[in-house]
């Protein structure tokens, strides 16, 4: 109710009306005053803007350091959420049972093993990152740009150096010499349908021998007592007698980059490796992993930055200390550590048609199969 009509209705001024109105006349007596006075400004408010969330599926063994992601969010005003779907295999299931609804909006992860499976499978979005223009063409297996390499890494024989100088025998030299009678009960390795490198030795063997001729090797090799575990972690850090492990079995497929890190993370110090790679020509078998923006993706200006983030020489030069692999990117310097005890293969079993990713796709578990049943049974 304002004062006029409670005038009217009275016929007298309230108490209240008498003050608003000398209110109102000092109000005026203000505003027609020459002295200037104080002026206060009202605060304004801030406009909260939400970050947005980026979605990157990748596998359980993905890691980056958080000074390097750190940069990245505050660089994009992104929060970047990782969705760890297993290993690999279990990760590009998961992406292609859910490519109508994507559970992310970028995967890495997927490696040359799985690629033509998910390029098949139409997962991705082509992406012509400004990055790769620095890449050598040997890490681009996708001419359509869908899936683009971010790092890559050798699977070879490794050997324990002191028990060779102690049993004065030469270690192996190529997949022939694993059959010789010297090296019966020797050597150690991965299931091949439950380990990546597992399955990457296993591709060696049929890079080298062809199909079937390479389940002819693995029968001599089990007439040579070679050992079947389940995993890299059994293999390296219990069955061999090198490095860390403490068992009796002196050659183990693991990575040419493992005796590196076994002086990077010795404790105590160490100033030489114990154990040794084998890089002789196609013995053994490179794993390049890629990136690719999935169809159906929310953010594809945050999934093309995210990729071309991942292709830069700060994030390629995080790689080795994080996941043990190798950064694509030529620009990327390696510590000194590398550069004196990594062994790079010349040649690698990647190189043999039977080998190539479009076979790996066609007859991968066919392989696994003939394979299971001509050694495990």
């Amino acid at each position: 109710m304002n004062t006029r009509t409670s005038c009217s209705r009275n016929k007298k001024f309230s108490l209240a009306g008498i003050r608003l109105t000398i209110l109102i006349v000092l109000v005026l007596t203000a505003c027609t005053s020459t002295t200037p006075g104080p002026v206060t400004s009202l605060p304004v408010a801030t406009p909260i803007t939400e970050l947005r969330t980026l979605r990157v599926m990748t596998h359980d063994s993905f890691a980056i350091s958080e000074a390097v992601l750190a940069a990245f969010e505050a660089e994009n005003g992104v929060k970047v959420q990782f969705v760890k779907s297993g290993d690999v295999g279990t990760a590009l299931n998961k992406a292609i049972l859910s490519k109508d609804n994507p559970l992310a909006d970028v995967f890495y992860g997927v490696d040359n093993t799985f690629l033509s499976r998910a390029l098949t499978e139409g997962i991705f979005e082509a992406y012509n990152s400004p990055g790769l223009a620095g890449i050598p063409d040997e890490f681009k297996l996708d001419a359509e740009n869908r899936a683009l390499p971010v790092d890559y890494g050798d699977v070879c024989l490794n050997y324990d150096k002191a028990y060779f100088a102690k049993n004065n025998l030469q270690p192996p030299v190529t997949l022939d010499d694993l059959l010789k009678p010297e090296y019966k009960s020797l050597l150690v390795v991965e299931n091949p349908a439950t380990s990546s490198p597992g399955l990457a030795f296993l591709l060696t063997t049929i890079g080298n021998y062809g199909d079937p001729g390479y389940l002819d090797y693995w029968k001599k090799l089990v007439q040579n007592d070679v050992l079947v575990v389940d995993g890299w972690e059994t293999a390296y850090n219990t069955e061999f007698s090198g490095a860390a492990g403490k068992g009796a079995r002196p050659i183990v497929v693991s990575y040419n980059s493992s005796p590196a890190f076994e002086v990077i993370y010795a404790e105590p110090p160490v100033e030489q490796p114990s154990s040794a790679a084998i890089v002789s020509p196609k013995t053994c078998f490179r794993q390049i992993e890629f990136v690719g923006i999935l169809k159906g993706n929310q953010n594809r200006d945050l999934a093309e930055k995210w990729v071309d983030f991942m292709l830069s020489k700060t994030f390629q030069e995080d790689l080795p200390l994080q996941m043990f692999v190798f950064p694509v990117n030529p620009q990327a310097k390696l510590a000194e550590t590398f550069t004196k005890y990594l062994q790079q293969p010349q040649e690698t079993a990647n190189s043999e048609a039977a080998a190539s990713p479009a076979n790996i796709a066609a007859k991968r578990e066919a392989w696994l199969k003939a394979w299971t049943e001509a050694v495990l049974r």
